[in-house]
């Protein structure tokens, strides 16, 4: 079985992508582990075919590994280093060589294709954790959450990867609000101030970061939400589009 050649797809060049969520206070990315004997994790990605855009691509990418459309998705950096090439898996490949062969999971052309280098187009998504069912690729032994402080090393770049991607992310919270993407659809100002926290790793004062988000004025107030002490309930808030 044949699964990688010119006439599908473009030759090394790939889309890696860094799918940030949010839960229980923490930024999380989620990370697959490669199912070779050795621990080794990798971020979520894949090739583009010959008739489809890299952007295309990606949104192909995002909803085969997260069950989601229209998501929050933005191409962030290109990486090309001469390094950039899979010894780690391919180190490990070579003792699983003749079983995959037998079992036709590869071919020998598709070992060739994928040991070459690539270069990869690196882009940045922000779901609603609640909402993703993360999806095994071929490769795949898992695929799940890891908080952002505390990701497993991973191959090539990739961790290089997240890093300059949650440097564009905290570069865009506040001139794009693109943040409000990782929140349900209903939230409380405490609610927005963990995340802000979480990404930035940081605290806020929180007055001052109140005052400023509500200044926004991107905000729709719904009502109060329940505590058991009315006079305190925080309201609920909506993103205003």
């Amino acid at each position: 079985m044949k699964l990688f050649d010119e006439h599908n797809f473009i030759q090394q060049l790939s889309i890696d992508c860094v799918i940030f969520g949010y839960k229980e206070k923490e930024l999380k990315v989620l990370i697959s582990k490669v199912k070779v004997e050795l621990d080794i994790y990798t971020l979520p990605g894949g090739f583009i075919k010959q008739e489809e855009s890299i952007d295309e691509a990606a949104k192909r990418i995002l909803e085969e590994r997260t069950g989601l459309k229209d998501i929050f998705l933005e191409q962030y950096r290109v990486f090309g280093e001469p390094f950039r090439i899979n010894h780690e898996i391919f180190e490990n490949i070579n003792s699983l060589k003749k079983e995959w062969l037998e079992q036709g999971v590869l071919d020998e052309n598709d070992i060739k294709w994928l040991s070459k280098r690539f270069v990869s187009i690196g882009y940045y998504a922000l779901v609603d954790i609640n909402k993703v069912s993360p999806q095994k690729g071929l490769f795949d032994e898992s695929v799940d959450w890891y908080n952002v402080k505390e990701l497993p090393s991973m191959i090539m770049d990739h961790n290089k990867m997240v890093q300059f991607a949650l440097e564009t992310l905290r570069l865009f919270l506040d001139q794009k609000l693109i943040g409000f993407n990782l929140l349900p659809e209903t939230f409380t100002i405490r609610e927005v101030q963990e995340l802000y926290e979480a990404v930035y790793d940081k605290p806020f004062a929180r007055n001052n970061f109140q005052k400023k988000i509500l200044d926004l004025d991107v905000l729709e107030r719904l009502e109060k939400k329940f505590t058991g002490a009315a006079n305190k309930a925080p309201y609920l808030y909506r993103f205003r589009n």
